[in-house]
């Protein structure tokens, strides 16, 4: 009888297998634990807190009015933070407007050397070419950033693409703008001397330059002319942004001195002063100022080959001739801004 119920008690699945080790029952336990935690905090951390991953049209939340403090950024949890790497991409709280030619590469620059602001390199241009692709796409382009940190983006084409304005309000009506002006017939030049790098056989400014220049009918249709005309632009901002949320910085300044407009940038995003003279000297060669240490460098940095192009001549009765056109523009813009720009 013994030696039966030894027999039955030999086969498989007759009866549960003895009981595993108290120590390593508690470390299946704690593996089963670690994985649980590892599905939740990931899905927590970047699912859930990616607003560009909402259902398409649907907005994300608004950033806060001009004048009130800058929200911070929800901290992320320890897991989170180790799952997602050094903080998480968020969609640009500021960004560079405008214009071409205006030195807004120089300013993005400038501002790079800050540590609470991070920014794009490349031009997204998802608000005048890419917004088809939607704010999930616009916002993975974005670097990442930690609590209390500033995402920007630069694309100068935007002042003057009619779509931007109430696209940029649709996605947080309290995001920052910047626009870097610069005297409209330089601008103009400097706009053509980029085309002519490009391609050297465009006709001439001056050909460009008129409808008619006999009469002198200025051809506002040509872009170079066409987005100097700050004013008529501003107006379409200004439909959806109050003007306190909108900078305009001196292109001129800029060259001149650049650490007093980037205080003045830097006070306008709430950010501490930090980028002072000590950052800057000056490139006699190239005619602007550059950075003694550029972002995550420890040697000077001046813009590349593209920028300070000598210009061609022009022609001083067509160059008379544009400042005389631009004129009671610049007066409007002087108006509109509160600022005199010094243009002539």
């Amino acid at each position: 009888m013994g030696q039966r119920l030894n027999r039955c008690l030999d086969v498989p699945g007759a009866l549960p297998p003895p009981l595993l080790p108290l120590k390593r029952r508690l470390l299946l336990l704690s593996i089963m634990l670690f994985l649980w935690l590892y599905m939740f905090y990931s899905c927590a951390g970047s699912c859930a807190a990616l607003p560009g991953l909402a259902p398409r049209g649907s907005a994300p939340p608004e950033e806060s009015g001009p004048g009130e403090p800058r929200a911070a950024p929800a901290a992320l949890s320890p897991i989170s933070a180790f799952l997602n790497g050094s903080g998480s991409k968020r969609l640009p709280q500021a960004i560079i407007i405008g214009v071409k030619k205006g030195g807004t590469r120089a300013l993005l620059e400038f501002l790079r050397v800050h540590p609470d602001v991070r920014a794009v390199g490349a031009e997204p241009h998802f608000f005048d070419r890419n917004y088809e692709r939607g704010l999930a796409w616009y916002r993975d382009l974005m670097p990442r950033t930690l609590e209390g940190q500033i995402t920007m983006e630069k694309t100068p084409s935007y002042f003057v693409t009619k779509e931007a304005p109430a696209r940029i309000s649709s996605m947080a009506k309290g995001t920052k703008l910047i626009v870097v002006v610069r005297d409209p017939v330089t601008r103009a030049i400097s706009d053509y001397t980029q085309t002519l790098s490009k391609k050297p056989d465009i006709p001439t400014f001056e050909s460009l330059t008129f409808k008619n220049r006999t009469t002198g009918l200025i051809d506002t249709s040509w872009s170079a002319i066409q987005i100097g005309i700050y004013a008529k632009h501003l107006e379409n901002w200004l439909l959806y942004f109050p003007i306190g949320q909108i900078l305009f910085v001196s292109g001129e300044r800029l060259i001149s001195d650049p650490a007093g407009e980037l205080g003045r940038v830097q006070d306008f995003l709430g950010l501490k002063r930090i980028i002072t003279d000590k950052h800057f000297y000056f490139n006699k060669t190239k005619g602007f100022p550059c950075l003694k240490k550029a972002e995550g460098s420890s040697k000077p940095h001046c813009l590349g080959k593209t920028k300070g192009r000598t210009h061609p001549d022009i022609d001083q009765e067509v160059v008379q001739r544009l400042r005389d056109f631009y004129r009671p523009f610049n007066m409007k813009f002087y108006q509109m801004t509160g600022q005199d720009f010094g243009w002539d």
